[in-house]
């Protein structure tokens, strides 16, 4: 008679490791991430608008200015 294998499981007792602690709980991790985003494009957006005057540059080739009088 054929003879049965028999595969023997290695038992894990005291073999698991310890679950990870997340830094933010998934439920709320995309909340923080659209609060984070929003604030950092707020600073930009202020940042950006209150310079006391914006940087001067050439004017671009063959450009024509408009005169602030207009006469008809």
């Amino acid at each position: 008679m054929a003879k049965k294998s028999t595969v023997q499981k290695e038992r894990k007792i005291g073999k698991q490791a310890p679950p990870n602690k997340q830094l933010i709980d998934p439920k709320h991790k995309n909340t923080f991430w659209t609060i984070l985003i929003l604030v950092v494009l707020t600073v930009f957006f202020i940042i950006n608008n209150t310079r006391d005057e914006p940087e001067q540059g050439p004017y671009p080739p063959n450009y024509v200015p408009q005169s602030s009088t207009q006469s008809d």
